[in-house]
């Protein structure tokens, strides 16, 4: 099958229309580039607003995994971190012999690298992708980073459609390291100050617990950082979780016992169990983890563990 030289003439495949889905959806079809999406909550709750998405900017949505497969030139997987072996596992059958496959999801080297077996194992190109910040404030620019033998060649067609992708080495794994590398650190510090903040809150010395902090680290608003980080995890802790525990097998790849990983992984899942019940309002509202104060959601947090 003849590939384009031209890649906003590809028919490109989402697997995944959660919320990093749906942005580059939108993103693609502003250039006019032809779109196409599975995701396993077609089937759910959730597929009214889905496909009233789809229906809206243009989007084909395909009924299974082989579908999408069969039908692109080039796929990128965005799901949550633990079905990055198993999406790979589920479009390789399918998979066009030549069609690109973008893996952009926080996962451990060693899934990256089980991944790319199974894709180019079934003639298709696998280039891992490891995302390097949060993808709303940047939509389809956010930076990126490629990684494997395919990732020099597919660069520059990337930037064509508008990423903002840079190759970080020949050697799959790379990219995807550094991702988990720095997780460890920014979604461990979420963790930490969710249960930083709603411990000082409990005792009553938030305000000199801060003033603390600021002096120590004169560059950062704690307060605005404080909101963002209660924001962040309480809407997409689940996805966090599962991301790092994938840092977390990053780190025993390396020989190294995850301790702060695994604690962070709890933390953010817990969080997520909590919004799940509901705890900071109907998820999918506009009230939802909007909050401008993080005093806000520590004092539910607290209340709820009075009540318990």
């Amino acid at each position: 099958m003849a590939i384009y030289p031209d890649p906003k003439r590809w028919q490109i495949g989402l697997v995944g229309y959660g919320e990093v889905g749906r942005i580059l959806a939108e993103d693609l079809r502003k250039q006019d580039v032809k779109v196409a999406a599975y995701d396993i909550k077609l089937g759910g709750e959730q597929q009214t607003a889905l496909r009233e998405h789809a229906a809206k900017f243009g989007v084909a949505l395909a009924s299974s995994h082989a579908e999408l497969a069969g039908s692109v030139d080039f796929i990128i997987s965005a799901v949550t971190a633990s079905q990055a072996v198993p999406v790979a596992e589920a479009c390789a059958p399918a998979i066009r012999q030549g069609s690109w496959f973008l893996d952009f999801n926080s996962a451990s080297p060693g899934a990256k690298q089980r991944a790319a077996e199974l894709i180019d194992g079934a003639s298709g190109r696998y280039v891992e992708g490891a995302v390097m910040t949060s993808v709303p404030p940047y939509r389809i620019k956010v930076p990126l980073l490629l990684g494997g033998g395919g990732a020099r060649e597919l660069a520059p067609l990337l930037v064509t459609l508008g990423f903002d992708a840079k190759v970080a080495s020949d050697r799959l794994g790379v990219a995807s390291a550094v991702k988990m590398c720095r997780s460890i650190m920014i979604k461990g510090m979420e963790a930490m100050v969710i249960e930083c903040f709603t411990t000082a809150r409990a005792y009553g010395v938030e305000d000199a617990v801060l003033a603390s902090l600021a002096e120590t680290f004169p560059g950062i608003n704690w307060e605005k950082q404080g909101a963002y980080f209660f924001q962040r995890v309480i809407e997409h802790g689940r996805r966090r979780a599962e991301e790092v525990r994938e840092v977390a097998e990053t780190v025993r790849e390396a020989g190294l016992t995850p301790w702060s990983a695994q604690g962070t992984a709890e933390r953010q899942a817990w969080v997520a169990d909590l919004a799940d019940g509901g705890l900071f309002g109907e998820r999918g509202t506009k009230e939802f983890a909007r909050s401008a104060d993080w005093r806000t959601e520590a004092d539910r947090i607290l209340a709820n563990l009075k009540r318990s």
